[in-house]
């Protein structure tokens, strides 16, 4: 068994979620968000990113961890802060050597959709569908949880690729 931990940086919330992986068989372990204070600076912000995520990572004992690639939009500003927020996802779990993998926003909502641009709303129902006893109380936590299935899936389908190219390896 396996134990993921999926991330959706952001800068006010990051989500995450935690899922256990035995096959083919995905079970809930967990999910929530981690805030900041918009009141504090940008930097206290990123610190209250780090030590939330820090938390998490220490209860939720994840093997492998996997995070939600940076979009860019029309906003640079907005663009930028969330790549902090998404530095510090990727550099909490790194710290702790764990393997952490990354995936497009396309490609999480693809996995687990269906449709490459699918809406939060679709995300949450099949969240609901492929954990049922998930409790993902915020499109965040939701979307990290979609972020863990990725990586399980895609891990899966990377494995079974490995084993197959071994097979006709001379």
């Amino acid at each position: 068994m396996i134990r993921i931990l999926g991330i959706d940086p952001g800068l006010r919330r990051t989500g995450w979620g935690a899922i256990a992986v035995d096959g083919s068989r995905l079970s809930f372990l967990g999910c929530g968000c981690v805030e900041s204070d918009g009141a504090l600076s940008l930097a206290e912000r990123l610190r209250q990113l780090h030590d939330g995520l820090a938390r998490v990572l220490a209860e939720a004992a994840p093997d492998e961890v996997a995070v939600e690639e940076t979009f860019v939009n029309k906003d640079a500003q907005a663009t930028l802060k969330l790549g902090h927020a998404r530095a510090v996802a990727l550099l909490v779990p790194a710290l702790r050597g764990l393997s952490v993998s990354e995936y497009a926003a396309n490609q999480i909502k693809k996995t687990v959709v269906g449709v490459g641009h699918a809406e939060k709303a679709q995300i949450a129902a099949m969240i609901r569908v492929l954990l049922p006893l998930s409790n993902a109380r915020t499109p965040d936590a939701a979307d990290a949880l979609a972020v863990a299935i990725t990586h399980a899936h895609h891990r899966r389908a990377r494995a079974l690729s490995n084993s197959l190219l071994a097979r006709v390896a001379p």
